[in-house]
């Protein structure tokens, strides 16, 4: 999720504008090195999850668990990614959907392995949006690694016969990834 990317609808609410802007500001902090500016976006009891399953709870730890990570192994890194969604769950709550990853400093492309899935849940509180959950997954669908293709070929129908929505329709038609 690229703080210069977009829901790309042809209209979009004054609160699903008022996410992405929130957002923004997320990635912004993160590219500053701000783990407080960082972690100000999140409500004061904030569930945040990275993507190794760690479960940080409220503001303060997200603050003091960002700061080595900025200070020292990310140092100069940045979030990329593809256009988030917004939905609007009631006119208070909203959940965001993207992929993103960290560009390290001096990076000109993230590396596959650092891809992953976000989901936000951004509330609205008195007048103004934080984000109030957050979960990372390492983007990995099962379908694109060689066991995933090879049990696909392997089904007694071949191929064709998984129909699920979560396998891409390439790795089910017995095409490459690209």
């Amino acid at each position: 999720m690229s703080p210069e990317h977009s829901v790309v609808t042809s209209e979009i609410s004054a609160d699903e504008a008022a996410v992405l802007a929130l957002l923004r500001q997320l990635h912004d902090a993160w590219g500053r090195g701000d783990a407080d500016g960082f972690a100000a976006l999140f409500t004061e009891d904030a569930d945040y999850v990275v993507f190794d399953g760690s479960r940080l709870k409220g503001r303060e730890e997200i603050a003091e668990s960002h700061r080595p990570l900025f200070e020292r192994f990310m140092k100069g890194s940045r979030l990329v990614g593809e256009p988030p969604s917004v939905r609007l769950l009631t006119p208070g709550v909203a959940v965001v959907h993207g992929k993103g990853a960290i560009l390290m400093a001096r990076q000109k492309r993230p590396s596959r392995r650092r891809l992953s899935v976000q989901t936000l849940v951004a509330v609205k509180q008195e007048g103004r949006w934080r984000f109030t959950a957050f979960q990372n997954t390492r983007y990995n669908p099962f379908a694109q690694t060689l066991l995933g293709r090879l049990l696909l070929l392997l089904s007694p129908k071949g191929p064709a016969s998984v129909t699920s929505p979560a396998i891409p329709a390439r790795a089910r038609d017995g095409a490459s990834p690209s």
